[in-house]
């Protein structure tokens, strides 16, 4: 499944991350979007947030609205 793109991350959104300590287990980690980190609109490993819990990490995917 391919990463989410910037353009489809928006603050307030729902996602699912992966932070610095927690990328060689693979543990996500789920919040609200609060600030896109990464300019470009790709990264091979996901685009940087920091999550309304002040939480960083990169993008894995993105959590359906129910």
């Amino acid at each position: 499944m391919p990463l989410p793109t910037r353009s489809e991350i928006k603050p307030g959104l729902r996602v699912r991350i992966v932070q610095k300590a927690d990328q060689r287990s693979g543990r996500l980690t789920e919040g609200i979007v609060r600030d896109l980190l990464t300019s470009s609109p790709t990264h091979p490993h996901g685009i940087k947030i920091r999550l309304e819990s002040g939480e960083v990490g990169r993008v894995q995917e993105l959590v359906p609205a129910h």
